[in-house]
């Protein structure tokens, strides 16, 4: 079920118009879960300094062959063009787009801003990504005196006013609701769903509107006849525990009666921090290949030291030209933030793999993250004259300079450029 699914005609009312009276909108008693998602989110971000380009179709895309859409505004969706599109497919569809890279930085600053905002009116906030986060007002009614939607049109507004860009927020008793709730607001509106018509709202929507029914579900729950949500909610919870197993038939039973006891989880722990490549070309190159992994690992190594984590197991994901894709991993003795080790480990994980054929895609992965604030272990001969360099602080060290003079200002020797050289 597509973001800008609209709204069964029958539940229509369950738009707010923000321009009435408030005694005239949906009934938000006992709906204290938002899910606030930015339209268009990248693309908006954009078009705060191209105001010039706000009703022409803009498409924002990395410039190389194998790029894909990052973000479309809504009159290119028109076209049919969609994130994660690849941009020559975009550009069949659209010709006329602009087309916009991404500006590093911009995004997640806007974000930090926008999540800060949340954060005034409750605590209670869990980001799922940088354009979308789920909040908790239940606790905060009191306090700011104030209702479910008026707090969510005061966000609206205060996000359109201070960030220049809009949203679409969804109101409902649960979070598996208020999120299919804001997919039906878009672009830029409010949908509440009253405790009481939780059922009536999700008894019509196709099947593909439940959390975790993918393609290959929604044929197999067609062909046993069930179409629809309510179709699912009526179904003897045995039949959907023998066609989808125990645990599948079981979670899609719940969420087809709006049973959802999922709490709104801030700042849950990162489990894992990476970064990935998609080459211009394939690639099969051994001294290519080594080094867009360093390249890599002293991204996932800066990240890490910015967040104050450690970690010991390190993996890489290769994807080859036709498509096949690996992971390999291993556990280091202690925990790291360090590109060297890093770097060291994904060369020697690459070249268990023997001859590698052409490569598509590769990436860096830390995982077993642990906080970076204990002591660090030294080995006996880290200390004392002869010993080895201290990568970390070297490292560290890199990482003001580049706060002080840009991303440019420190890097290995081997990944500059022979213009840079």
């Amino acid at each position: 079920m597509g973001r800008t699914a609209g709204l069964p005609a029958e539940l229509a009312r369950l738009r707010v118009d923000e321009r009435a009276d408030p005694a005239q909108w949906p009934d938000d008693t006992g709906c204290g879960l938002l899910h606030v998602d930015m339209d268009a989110f990248f693309a908006m971000v954009e078009l705060r300094t191209r105001p010039e380009l706000v009703d022409r179709p803009v498409v924002v895309a990395g410039v190389g062959p194998r790029s894909v859409v990052l973000s479309a505004n809504y009159p290119a969706r028109r076209f049919g063009v969609r994130s994660a599109m690849p941009v020559s497919a975009a550009r069949r569809l659209c010709p006329q787009a602009v087309y916009l890279p991404p500006t590093p930085g911009r995004y997640r600053e806007v974000s930090r801003g926008v999540l800060g905002l949340f954060r005034e009116l409750t605590p209670l906030v869990e980001p799922l990504s940088l354009d979308e986060a789920f909040l908790d007002v239940s606790g905060a009614l009191r306090r700011l005196g104030s209702t479910p939607a008026r707090i969510g049109a005061e966000l609206r507004r205060r996000v359109a006013a201070e960030h220049g860009i809009t949203c679409s927020v969804g109101i409902g008793a649960v979070k598996f609701v208020a999120k299919l709730a804001s997919g039906m607001a878009k672009p830029d509106g409010m949908v509440v769903v009253p405790a009481d018509r939780t059922l009536a709202f999700l008894d019509p929507l196709p099947v593909s509107a439940l959390w975790g029914v993918g393609t290959r579900t929604e044929e197999h729950l067609r062909r046993l006849g069930l179409d629809t949500v309510g179709d699912i909610a009526r179904a003897p919870l045995p039949r959907l525990r023998r066609a989808l197993g125990a645990a599948a038939g079981e979670h899609l039973h719940a969420l087809a009666n709006g049973r959802d006891d999922r709490a709104v989880v801030p700042d849950a722990a990162e489990k894992s921090i990476g970064a990935e490549h998609t080459f211009d070309v394939d690639h099969h190159d051994r001294v290519v290949l080594e080094r867009e992994l360093l390249r890599l690992a002293e991204r996932v190594a800066a990240t890490l030291r910015r967040k104050g984590l450690r970690g010991r197991t390190v993996s890489i994901k290769v994807r080859f030209a036709d498509f096949r894709t690996i992971t390999r991993a291993r556990t280091l003795p202690s925990a790291t933030d360090v590109a060297r080790e890093i770097h060291g480990t994904t060369v020697a994980l690459l070249a268990e793999e023997g001859g590698t054929p052409a490569v598509r895609l590769i990436g860096v992965r830390v995982e077993g993250l642990t906080d970076a604030t204990g002591a660090e272990q030294l080995s006996l001969d880290a200390v004392g004259p002869g010993s080895p360099p201290r990568w970390r602080d070297a490292e560290r060290a890199a990482d003001s300079a580049r706060a002080r003079f840009g991303d440019a200002a420190v890097r290995p020797a081997s990944l500059l450029s022979a213009d840079d050289r």
